[in-house]
């Protein structure tokens, strides 16, 4: 017997996963997906979801006309804090956060304090999910124990606890015998080493990208090849050795034409890129300070260029948030001693839709990116719009005039770059397990 239902009337159903795009009506049931069909015409008694699906009574209805429903969208690079950072975030405004961006799902990174580098953390992260949080919480465990680069986790007990993927994310794993062996436990294991690509030897302290602007502000900048060599190290090794490999935040050119040339030899490999790579340049820098300070740092106009055609050909798979929320001392500082990141969940929606209205992708391209990719690469059950799943669903006005205001976001992060923007798509509603978490 059904005991809670929600109808979804009239909604352009958009599931690049089975490419479906249609005026549709969805029946969800008990947090499941019962029924997909068109709409009913007068009279037209077999097209109806009718009272013997689910009495009225219990049933809330959405009309969703003019609106578009894609499966509830997944990021595969967010930042949490916690454990150990909770004056940054915590899982409950973490997730809050997601669920006003419209994500439905999210895997969180491993450089809390302490690192989720152990079963131990692992349970901690996942069991505050399940009390405080109202999204679908994935861990990502640590490549080597405390980020130091110099010993592999126990990878199996990692993926025993939980986790669905490994990462030193934010520091590179720079020892090439490690990152041969990550290679190919990832096959063993079948889940992705998640790789921050970076020389460090070539960064040698700089704090934005190298060029034109860093000389002018007087910073010392981090060239292009710091990325470029060692994805392209990353290359060569999975080329040799195999694994199932994944390049966060791409930011040049030469990355994108490193990763496109990989896959045109038949490498499996996959990326993703986060929307301040495609909409700021490193011009930001004198606009914003230390709030446009990332890494990897904001590049030029020919990388934000090489980026969108990357997206538009298939070369760069997702588009994630690299979600890095920090408090205002962590940013109100010399620009050389500020953290590196922003806060990327609730703008990330309105921000990539102007790859849609540019004219760049359409909305099956761009919601391909935000749904069914990342949930292949990170091979978990969700992104589609499907009879039998999960109702994980975004509902979003794709043209609704938005002005972003950071001091209305659920994260405690307000280290945003794009506040007072004006922007084009909103999310009116996020749906988890066939239940409301958020409406815009």
């Amino acid at each position: 017997m059904i005991t809670s239902a929600l109808v979804i009337k009239n909604g352009r159903i958009i599931d690049p996963s089975q490419g479906m795009d249609d005026t549709l009506d969805l029946l969800i049931a008990d947090g499941k997906i019962s029924k997909i069909q068109k709409p009913a015409e007068k009279n037209d008694k077999e097209n109806i979801i009718e009272e013997r699906d689910v009495p009225s009574s219990d049933r809330q209805v959405i009309d969703a006309a003019g609106l578009i429903v894609v499966p509830g969208l997944i990021d595969m690079h967010t930042h949490l804090r916690e454990p150990g950072y909770e004056y940054k975030e915590t899982i409950k405004t973490g997730c809050k956060a997601a669920a006003a961006g419209g994500f439905t799902s999210i895997a969180c990174m491993a450089n809390t304090k302490p690192v989720n580098d152990n079963p131990a953390i692992t349970g901690i992260i996942l069991k505050k999910a399940k009390q405080e949080g109202c999204v679908n919480v994935f861990p990502i465990g640590a490549v080597t124990l405390g980020l130091q680069g110099q010993v592999l986790t126990d990878m199996d007990a990692l993926k025993k606890a939980g986790v669905i993927a490994v990462s030193d994310d934010g520091k590179p794993l720079s020892n090439i015998s490690l990152a041969g062996i990550t290679m190919g436990q990832t096959l063993r294991l079948d889940f992705p080493f998640i790789s921050h690509c970076e020389n460090a030897d070539m960064v040698k302290g700089g704090v934005m990208n190298e060029g034109v602007i860093s000389r002018s502000l007087n910073l010392r900048g981090i060239p292009a090849k710091a990325e470029e060599s060692m994805l392209a190290r990353d290359i060569s090794l999975l080329e040799s050795v195999g694994g199932i490999l994944h390049i966060a935040h791409v930011s040049t050119a030469g990355s994108v034409r490193l990763i496109r040339e990989a896959k045109a030899r038949g490498i499996t490999i996959s990326a993703e890129t986060a929307p301040h790579y495609f909409c700021l340049t490193d011009k930001a820098v004198k606009k914003y300070g230390a709030i446009a300070k990332v890494n990897p740092p904001l590049r030029t106009k020919a990388d934000t260029e090489a980026i969108k055609e990357g997206l538009k050909d298939g070369t760069i798979d997702v588009i994630a948030t690299d979600h890095a929320p920090h408090s205002r001392r962590d940013k109100d500082r010399e620009f050389s001693l500020a953290e590196n990141g922003i806060v990327g969940l609730e703008t990330a929606v309105s921000l990539s839709l102007k790859l849609y209205h540019e004219g760049l992708l359409s909305l099956a391209e761009l919601f391909r990116k935000m749904t069914i990719n990342p949930a292949r690469i990170l091979k978990i059950d969700k992104g589609r719009v499907k009879a039998g799943w999960d109702a994980d669903l975004t509902i979003i006005d794709p043209d609704a005039e938005v002005v972003v205001d950071r001091q209305k976001f659920k994260s405690k992060g307000k280290n945003t770059p794009f506040d007072g923007w004006k922007l084009r798509g909103k999310v009116v509603k996020t749906i988890v397990g066939g239940k409301i978490i958020f409406t815009g």
